[in-house]
């Protein structure tokens, strides 16, 4: 494992972080800014896993690469509306249950550990595409330990409690890096895997969450992020 990757996950954990302390500490943003910022991730998201993590994943296990790819997007699916079906990103307006929040919780920390698992694969490839993959959940990483800390303020629990729930998905994704290097299976397919994974926080997380905006505004935030990737592409392979 090398040291850069090791940054880019404790760079990943800070976003988290960040996206706590915006809500815990009532930072004011507009909800304008947060879709576009929601829009130019899904963008950026749903790019590197067409282009980059899905092509990777078949040039190295062929049509196997495709399988596991479709297995993780279905496994996440699955896991988010059985476990933490409430979950949104966003900040949560409605007073809901510790259940609901826990439940949360857990749902997303299959989804972060493979944001570690999708740096570390990324950087086995080359340096280029591991900065590239990091561009992605970093991009993400915000609007999640935002999303997540304000669900467990509107269940009751403590600042301090909805800051531990975006460390504890900062923390996985550290573990994800970690357990790539170890454990065979995500070595050999954690394109695939990242594949099915980033494509589904793209096209199913966030696209949902602002599809039904009016305006040119967002639809030219999901554009520019498509672009970011290809400039943020072409500057990692150049």
């Amino acid at each position: 494992m090398t040291r850069e990757v090791l940054w880019y996950a404790l760079a990943a954990a800070a976003a988290n972080l960040l996206g706590a302390l915006a809500v815990t500490s009532r930072i004011q943003w507009t909800v304008r800014a947060f879709d576009a910022i929601l829009s130019l991730a899904a963008g950026f998201l749903i790019s590197v896993s067409l282009v980059d993590l899905l092509p990777g994943a078949i040039a190295r296990s062929g049509t196997e690469g495709a399988i596991v790819a479709l297995v993780a997007y279905v496994l996440v699916h699955l896991t988010q509306h059985t476990i933490g079906g409430h979950f949104h990103f966003g900040e949560e307006t409605h007073q809901v249950s510790s259940v609901v929040s826990m439940t949360a919780l857990i749902g997303l920390l299959m989804h972060t550990f493979v944001d570690g698992v999708a740096m570390a694969s990324g950087v086995r490839v080359s340096q280029g595409l591991g900065a590239i993959v990091f561009v992605a959940v970093v991009l993400h990483k915000f609007p999640e330990g935002l999303a997540i800390s304000s669900l467990f303020l509107a269940a009751g629990a403590s600042r301090r409690r909805a800051i531990g729930a975006a460390l504890a998905l900062g923390l996985t994704t550290i573990i994800g890096v970690v357990m790539t290097e170890r454990i065979g299976m995500l070595r050999d397919y954690g394109l695939a895997i990242s594949a099915g994974v980033t494509l589904y926080v793209g096209a199913s997380n966030l696209v949902p969450e602002f599809q039904d905006k009016k305006g040119l505004r967002i639809p030219a935030s999901f554009v520019a992020g498509c672009g970011l990737y290809f400039i943020a592409r072409s500057l990692a392979v150049g």
